[in-house]
Order: C-alpha cells, then structure tokens, then sequence
C-alpha cells in the first residue's frame, strides 16, 4: 500500500494537549545566513519569510529568518512562510499475520516506509510486533566432547526422544542438528604425540581421535537420525581446560548451507560444556598468529583451519550471531556458570542454564531458555548513516530500557502484539541512505529511506527583470539575485567591468571583515545595517554602535553616561569604564600630596598603577629593575666624571638624577654598593622622586680603589720566569740526549759479548819472516 501523508511531530501532539501550552518557546539559533536554504540548515525552528519589502532599505536578508511566530508578529504573511516540515511515506504495509501457515509470516509492520526530514528536527514513527503461533525452529546441539564430559554424552544419548517432544511442543514445525568439539590438535592444546592423538583417553575407555570441530549431524526433522548420529559419537580428549568453544560457534553460524538453518525460523544454538573456552590471542600460545578470518571452512563435516587460525574474538562472534539471527543458549556446569554469564551479556539474545552432573536436566534447561529468549522482543538496527539518531520507546506492558539504540518488551505471550514509538532525528542534510530495523533473531525487517528538507520551495515571480530589483535581477525568494555586473540589495549598483572582488576589498576592514558583518558592500562602501533596537551601526567600515559599551549593574555606562562607538563617555562627576563611580582623589593622595606618587591614574578613588608599581599608592615596583644597576653610570659621571657616559653626562643623566656629594649619608634608603668602569667602589643611595623615573642621589665623595701592582716586579719577574723554563728546557734536552746515548752504548757491549771468533788456521795463512842484517859486519 502506497501513501503520502504529512507526518506532524509527536512533541507537536503534546503542545496542543490540555497542559501543553507551557512548553518552551521555539527558538531559531542562526548563524550565518544569507538565503532561504541557509535559514532551512541553521535549525529546526527557523522559518524564511518570502514576501517582498519585508525589509527595510540598510537591513540585513538574515531577518527574513527567524521562527514563524516572530515573523508574523512583524508583518510578514502566513501564506509567504517557508517552513519545510518533516514527512513519513509508507512503501508497504502488509497486515501481521496470525499463525504460521508454510507460507513466510508477516510479523513487523510496517515493511518499508520513506522519510524526508527537517535537519535537527525529531520525527516519530510507530512499528509493531506480533509473534506468530507454531513458528519454525531449528536447534542444534554443540555439544563439548573432552574426556570430563563423558557421562553427559551417554546421557544425552538417552534423551532425543524427550528434546524432540520439548520441541513439538513448541511447534510442529521443528528440525534438530548436531555438532561437536574438542580443541585445536597443536601443543599447548592437545597431546601431539602420534598415539596420544588417535587415543586420547586411558585404554580402559574407547574414544575418538581429538579434533577441533565437527559438524555431525544437519538440520532435520527425523527423531530416528538424531538418535542413530548421537550414538555413534566417542568421547575424546585433551590437555588444558578451556575448549575450543568458540571457534566451534562461528563455524556453526557461518557455514548455514551445512548446517542446514532455514530462512524462517527461529535459530537456537544449544552449547553444552563443562570448561572455559579460548578467545583471539591465545592462538599465539601455539605460534598461531593469522587472525580469524569469521568465513566457512568446513570440509567433509571438519574444520579445515583449526590449527591455521586463531580463536574468534568475542565481539566477532557476537556480531555474526547477529547477523545470522542465531541465539545461543549456554548450558554448562555450576562452576562456569559466571564466566558464561558475563559471554551472555555481550552477545545480544543469549541464556545461560545450569546443567546438572551428567546432563539430565538439559531438555528442561533448553526448553525455559528458549521460553525467556522468545517472551522477550528487543527492537534495534543495523549501521546508521553518519549524523543519525534513532532512540526506541517501547509501548508494552512490561517495557524495558537497555539504552537509546534499542528498545525491550519483556514477557511478551505468542500472538501477543505490542508496538514501539520510534524516533529518527538528522543532525545534518543526507539524500537517499537507507537502514533497516528489526527485532533481534527474527528475519522480519523494516526498511527505511532517508533523505532531508534542506532547500527552500519558493514562489518566485517568473519576471526576469523585476521592479524591486531595479530591473537589474530576478527575485529568488524574496530578495533580489543580480545579473551580471550588477550588485546590491536592490542590484541598484552598476560595477561595470571592473571586479566585484577588488571593489568588495575596499569595504573590508583592518581585521580583514567585510564591514564588520554589519553591513553591505555597495558599490564598494559599507551600507551599515540596524541594530536590535532599531538604531544604526556607523562608522567607515560598520565597526560602531552606541549599544555594547560596559554596564554597570545591569544599566549601559552605569546610567550615569552616554555610550560612543563601544566606550563610554560618563557624565561630569563620573569616572570608570563603565562611569561607575564618582570621580574623587582623595584616596589616591600621598603623604606628600601627591596622586599616586606621579607613577599611576586616579579612577574610581583608586590608583592605578604603570609599569608593576604596586597599590595602594604606586610607590614601589616589585619587578622592576634594580636602580642600583641602571643608574651606575649616571652615578659614576656626575660624581667622579668618569665612566661611559663622561661626554654626555648632562644630557643622559640630568633629566633622571639630582645629586650631591657628600662624606655621610642622610637618606634613610637602601644603600647601593657598585664597582666603576675604574674597579672602584662607589658607594650612594637613592630617594625615588615624584613621577617615574626622578631620583635623589647621594654619592659618597671617597671611592674604595685597589693599589696599582709593581710594574718593575711584575717585568723582574717575567724575565726570571722565563730564564728559569729556558735552563729547565735545555736541560731536559741534555737528559734526553745523555739517555739515549746510554741506550746505545748498552747495546753495543751486549753484541760485542755475544760475538765468537773462528779459531781453526788459515792454509794460506804464512808466519812472517823477519832477517836483521849488519851492514858494518864483515864476518870476521
């Protein structure tokens, strides 16, 4: 069924009712505003008025906008009001159906509706709910296969005939599956010995090799295959305490085609253990680091990447379960019952039951589980587009707030029908997103179209060339748009061909604002605008008023003044920014009949004070600089005319400084010891005079100067000192040359003692022969 209807907002209902007049008056916040389309987006209550001359010749456009109450009590005609307002289309709207008859039931109406809303404007829909009877169901068991299970596997085995009788009557149209887990087969999880991994129990019981999940049996309605699947199941076994639960869940939920969940149905996924479970980021205990990927991978009824991914996190199955419209149901022991409870509160429509010691209890347990999870209905949606709020109000007798995103019916009854007020507000202008509402783990969905009121639908006349606007323009609501070369309130201003950019520059001011955003730029000066009150901005640029100067107890200038361009100007006899006081000085008069010592103002019968000097009277400045340093110089040449400023002195230190020499001091201020350009202690004191920088020194006429040194000791001593490093030096070089020399002489007499002759003779080798002759001797 498709209609159109104007949609009026809920808190409109409310104000017209009997004690609704008092609600708060609707306020238009605008900011800048410069057309209709910028009135629409400023806020939810601003409205446009269209009708010509509505204002005045120097006022600003932006007063076409305010709230429609406003604009009529200042003359502007209903009929000439642009106010878009929200409105609500219903696509379709099929009737709730009653019992479920093989064909897809009807549960939520509407199906599909269309909204155009005001920006920041709240629009309120209402959606209704009704289970019906004999609904379909598809349960399948996950059951927990570690060796501490045993006992409840041989009695689950019992029961198929008791949980299928749970679920007829139910409804007749119920299917049942079945899967099982261990956990994955690497250390630290499992033994990963050769033998340990086909027979993981003692010998004295027989069990199956371990494995990460199995899909056992698919969804069906046979009772006889249910059974025959369970009793072939083994127990198995493994290492640590928490089981693969987890990564058994999302395999469960993702691969639907096999596990064989129908369309319409309600999903229930029965999780039977007696341990904790792993979550993301205990795979690394394994060196398994490649994050769950939340796809199928399940090949011949195993799990193929076990061992390859790591465990889901919780926020990751939470939104598949979601998304697939599986609700869990938890049945562990008492001693996980906690752990599992806080796993619930963070996966929507989940339970948590208690099993007894060997899981007889179970059929019990799934049947009031499912009873608590369908007498409750949450209403919520899928991703929102940017900048949408939806907030849910439940209309049942048993409402229940969980937050704004969503909305609870508790104890609902089948073919009981309740209904939500639903609320969608846009913070800004979107077109055409779409988002779907639905209750959570049913198929039924709603779908709603988004788009905005964001531009004006004006009645513009069709003359181009319009009276108002000096035939210069068209009118486009209400106020004129200029044609080319023209430009103006009224386009009465002819710029030629020069640049409508250059001669706006001339109406910008020293903060760079076009005429303070006060006024218009025509024809390249500022048109200044009126004021609230009804009196003009002025000045060159826009930049006075006579209306925000200070006040004083709430009255402008403190009622004793006039404001001028911002300051007040008080009235004879008044003082004060804000001519708050009556002007007298007594207060600010000195001991020595001064005000404020010459260093500050009197306002208001108070000093005020330059330059850090101190109240009450101005006559100390803590931060500023120590005198006795800034005026050493002065001090130094007008006593002793030496010093940097000895050429100068009169015209740099004059002015500043009176002075007298003296041989004892009478001035009772701080005593000021400097040294001198010379290396001379000059001693004086300082009394500060009337005004800021006025001193009377006392300079003591004897300076403290250090003896001059001995000019022939000092050269006597040079010399000696450097004769004395000259002997030192050579002799150094002596002792260098003697240790060497030593050095040498050493090893020269240890080679000649280690030197050995050859001692046999030379063959070649002829004693010499030595004949003495008598030359006298005769012989005879």
């Amino acid at each position: 069924m498709d209609h159109y209807l104007p949609f009026v907002l809920l808190p409109f209902f409310l104000s017209m009712a009997p004690n609704g007049w008092c609600q708060k008056e609707d306020i238009c916040s605008k900011s800048i505003v410069n057309s209709c389309n910028d009135c629409v987006i400023s806020g939810p209550h601003c409205a446009w008025c269209q009708q010509l001359n509505f204002t005045k010749a120097g006022e600003q456009e932006s007063a076409r906008c305010d709230t429609r109450a406003k604009l009529i009590g200042r003359g502007c005609k209903e009929e000439e009001i642009i106010n878009p307002m929200s409105s609500l289309q219903i696509d379709r709207d099929e009737s709730l159906s009653t019992s479920f008859n093989m064909e897809e039931p009807i549960q939520l109406r509407p199906q599909k509706i269309s909204l155009r809303l005001r920006p920041g404007l709240p629009t309120t829909f209402s959606v209704s709910f009704k289970r019906v009877q004999g609904y379909p169901v598809d349960l399948y068991y996950l059951m927990d296969l570690s060796f501490s299970m045993r006992d409840d596997l041989e009695k689950v085995k019992e029961l198929g005939q008791d949980l299928f009788a749970a679920l007829k009557n139910i409804t007749a149209h119920a299917q049942i599956g079945f899967g099982a887990f261990v956990d994955k087969t690497v250390l630290p999880y499992t033994n990963t010995n050769k033998n340990k991994l086909q027979k993981p129990c003692d010998e004295n019981y027989q069990c199956q090799a371990t494995f990460g999940y199995r899909h056992v049996l698919s969804m069906t309605p046979r009772i006889e295959e249910f059974k025959e699947k369970v009793r072939e199941q083994l127990i198995s076994g493994n290492l640590d305490s928490p089981e693969g639960s987890l990564d058994a869940m999302m395999q469960s939920a993702v691969c639907g085609d096999q596990i064989g969940w129908r369309n319409s149905s309600t999903r229930l996924l029965v999780l039977a253990t007696d341990d904790g479970f792993h979550m993301a980021g205990d795979g690394k205990l394994a060196g398994i680091l490649e994050p769950n990927d939340e796809q199928c991978h399940m090949k011949n009824t195993l799990y193929t990447k076990s061992n390859e991914m790591d465990y889901p996190s919780v926020g990751q199955l939470a939104m598949q379960l979601e998304k697939k419209r599986i609700q869990p149901i938890f049945a562990v022991t008492e001693d996980v019952k906690n752990m599992y409870k806080q796993l619930s509160s963070m996966i929507p429509k989940s339970e948590v039951g208690v099993l007894s010691q060997d899981s007889n209890n179970v059929v019990q347990l799934i049947e009031n589980a499912y009873k608590r999870l369908s007498s409750k209905v949450t209403l919520t949606h899928d991703t929102l587009p940017e900048n949408i709020r939806v907030v849910y109000t439940p209309r049942c007798d048993d409402a229940r707030q969980e937050g704004d995103n969503k909305g609870v019916c508790d104890n609902v009854h089948v073919t009981q029908e309740i209904s939500f007020d639903v609320t969608v507000t846009a913070d800004s202008c979107i077109e055409n997103q779409t988002f779907s509402i639905r209750p959570l783990g049913i198929k039924d969905t709603l779908i709603v179209t988004l788009s905005t009121s964001c531009e004006c639908q004006c009645k513009d006349p069709r003359e181009s060339s319009h009276q108002l606007c000096n035939g210069n323009g068209s009118i486009s609501c209400g106020i004129c748009s200029c044609r080319e070369h023209f430009v103006g309130q009224f386009c009465e201003c002819s710029i030629g061909n020069k640049d409508e950019n250059s001669l706006r520059g001339s109406c910008l001011s020293p903060s760079g604002t076009e005429c303070e955003s006060h006024g218009d730029c025509v024809c390249g000066r500022c048109q200044c605008h009126t004021t609230a009150s009804g009196s003009s901005y002025y000045g060159d640029f826009c930049e006075c008023d006579n209306e925000h100067c200070e006040k004083f107890q709430n009255k402008l200038c403190g009622g004793n003044g006039r404001c001028n361009c911002g300051k007040c100007k008080c009235d004879l006899g008044f003082d004060g920014s804000a001519c708050q006081c009556t002007k007298s000085e007594e207060g600010c008069r000195t001991p020595n009949n001064t005000i404020c010592y010459g260093r500050g103002n009197c306002k208001c019968n108070r000093c005020e004070c330059k330059n850090g000097y101190q109240r009450p009277h101005c006559q100390t400045c803590l931060g500023c600089p120590d005198p006795c340093q800034t005026k050493l110089n002065c001090i130094e040449c007008l006593g002793f005319e030496s010093g940097p400023l000895k050429k100068n002195c009169s015209l740099a230190c004059k002015e500043s400084i009176s002075h007298e020499m003296t041989d004892q001091f009478t001035i009772s201020s701080k005593l000021c010891q400097q040294k001198d350009s010379n290396s001379c202690w000059i001693k004086f004191k300082l009394d500060q005079q009337f005004g800021e920088d006025k001193y009377m020194a006392e300079i003591l006429k004897q300076r403290d100067c250090p003896e001059l040194p001995s000019v022939m000791a000092i050269i006597g001593g040079s010399i000696a000192s450097v004769a004395l490093i000259g002997i030192l030096l050579l002799m150094l070089i002596k002792l260098l040359i003697y240790m060497k020399d030593l050095k040498e002489f050493r090893k020269f007499e240890n080679e000649k003692k280690k030197s050995k002759w050859a001692e046999a003779d030379n063959p070649l080798f002829q004693n010499a022969t030595t004949t003495v002759t008598n030359p006298t001797f005769t012989g005879e």
